[in-house]
């Protein structure tokens, strides 16, 4: 019987310090709940800001990109232009005679 009595005991004990720090937990940022709220608040506006400063630099990167395809699209558009022209002049030139294949 002596046995049964203190496992139980000290199960409730090993549950008491829990509930009792979950209680302290709690009731420490109530009696401070005015610091409490101003804490979390900083802490949103730091990770907006951190946000946004991320958004500042990808809008950059984004610009760079778009500057880099406008000069690539327009150096494609000329080299089409070149062929075009090319192709026009080419098909414009008087055609010699073919060339007879030698037998064989």
């Amino acid at each position: 019987m002596a046995s049964s009595a203190p496992p139980s005991s000290s199960a409730a004990g090993a549950q008491n310090p829990s509930k009792k720090s979950l209680l302290n937990f709690l009731a420490n940022p109530m009696k401070r709940k005015d610091s409490f709220i101003q804490f979390f608040a900083m802490t949103g506006i730091l990770l907006l800001s951190v946000r946004s400063l991320g958004q500042k630099y990808r809008l950059n990167d984004l610009q760079e990109d778009t500057s880099a395809l406008r000069e690539e699209q327009k150096g494609l558009e000329n080299r089409m232009k070149h062929i075009k022209s090319s192709l026009l002049a080419e098909a414009a030139a008087p055609r010699s005679p073919p060339v007879p294949l030698l037998p064989g």
